[in-house]
């Protein structure tokens, strides 16, 4: 038996009293001398691959599980940051082509039903991560901005369709979405922005923010887009421009946003100017925050979806129905996932999905549109 290196930490006789054995008892069975047994146990040999591997079938686990790899953690410098990483920030990482890319994973980012597992560790003072994962992982992982809940499913149908392959989603605006994609933090953005005549809203959008770079948008869903109000709806909100009677309270979303677009589009046609609405300058970031607000009796309205309003068992004014694009670059559409994932948006399944979501439609799915 060779010497056990320090960085090796022995479980056999964790596992050993697991079972009840002595080790005169695991000797036997293993055919080998108590006094080997302890000189593992304690630490001072490793057993040779033959004896390792009886080991491990007599206690019935694996190696690896009686014998840890203890090596300092790998670390890496990332190429980008997208948004504010306090020191320790846990990581969301994706590959954008060739750069290293960190979501921080705080506040909201960091919570769906529990907490999200981190992909890597930034220690204080630096632009480092402690790796979690391996370059296999980072090779299968995709990285989407945009505000359309339904790319949580869409994450899910693409690693039921391609082994550990997975999507990082990051609630952004259709604005911010699009200005990632231009800077190399995201594989795909996510736009749903309002026809207002009769050019294309979401490819004004990519041209404008993209500065000429090749994409490919296809169309992810349709979606119904609106006021959330109180069960009941009690102040009686019909319309945008209800939103100036006196004692309602409204919180809107952030420039850029296209629910706030859409709104301003909504006011104007009405003749309502945004200083007459309480609460135009209270923003939110988010349909969920807006929906809580509404919950806690914050606001009397906010902007978000009819399937976001009906998960929080909320009221909803219909204002319109926009379609949502996935924005891809041509450098990356030969990236496995991206493939893989273009092939999903023709899955029956996935549309039905959507289909089944409150004020959702899979019309459009997969519709190529540039």
């Amino acid at each position: 038996m060779a010497p056990l290196k320090i960085d090796i930490v022995c479980n056999l006789k964790t596992y050993r009293l697991g079972k009840g054995w002595t080790q005169d008892e695991l000797a036997e069975k293993a055919g080998l001398r108590r006094q080997a047994i302890y000189d593992i146990e304690s630490g001072r040999y490793l057993p040779n691959t033959a004896v390792a591997l009886k080991l491990a079938r007599l206690i019935g686990c694996r190696v690896e599980d009686l014998f840890v790899d203890q090596a300092p953690p790998e670390t890496r410098r990332l190429d980008a940051i997208h948004g504010e990483a306090e020191p320790a920030t846990r990581l969301a990482l994706g590959r954008v082509r060739h750069r290293l890319v960190g979501l921080p994973m705080d506040g909201p980012a960091s919570t769906a039903f529990g907490f999200c597992a981190a992909d890597g560790l930034m220690a204080r003072g630096t632009r480092s991560a402690e790796m979690l994962t391996s370059d296999e992982a980072l090779g299968k992982t995709l990285i989407l901005m945009g505000c359309d809940p339904a790319f949580g499913i869409l994450g899910t149908h693409l690693s039921r369709k391609m082994p550990d392959a997975r999507i990082h989603c990051r609630f952004a605006s259709s604005t911010t979405a699009l200005e990632g994609l231009h800077r190399g933090v995201t594989h795909l953005a996510g736009t749903h922005m309002h026809n207002t005549g009769e050019q294309e809203a979401n490819l004004v959008m990519v041209d404008e923010k993209m500065k000429n770079t090749p994409c490919r948008v296809v169309g992810f869903s349709l979606m119904e887009e609106g006021l959330m109000v109180a069960r009941g709806n009690p102040l009686g909100i019909r319309r945008a421009s209800d939103l100036a009677r006196p004692g309602v309270r409204f919180v809107n979303r952030e420039p850029g946003a296209a629910l706030r677009v859409l709104l301003d589009d909504h006011l104007e046609r009405d003749g309502v100017p945004e200083g007459a609405v309480s609460g135009y300058r209270t923003e939110v970031t988010s349909h969920g925050e807006g929906a809580v607000r509404v919950i806690c009796d914050v606001a009397d309205a906010a902007l978000g979806l009819k399937g976001v309003a009906e998960a929080w068992n909320l009221d909803f004014v219909s204002m319109a129905v926009a379609r949502c694009d996935l924005v891809i670059p041509g450098d990356l559409e030969a990236h496995a996932g991206i493939r893989a994932l273009l092939d999903l948006l023709q899955s029956p399944a996935l549309r039905r999905e959507i289909d089944s979501l409150p004020g959702y439609d899979s019309a459009v799915t997969g519709k190529m549109i540039a």
